[in-house]
């Protein structure tokens, strides 16, 4: 797994034209919609732990 991710397309236009948002770990601005947003990886799930049948 990789330190830093990097999101492909926008949560609410779909676009794919993203910067970084000043700086701020997470944040990422898109140019196409101009809207700003933050993403957080919380942690990894475990197979089996939400009663998935696999």
């Amino acid at each position: 797994m990789t330190e830093r991710a990097v999101p492909f397309h926008c949560p609410y236009c779909g676009e794919e034209d993203l910067r970084p948002h000043d700086g701020a770990h997470g944040a990422w601005e898109c140019r196409a919609c101009l809207r700003a947003f933050s993403l957080k990886f919380i942690g990894l799930l475990r197979p089996g732990l939400r009663g998935d049948p696999s």
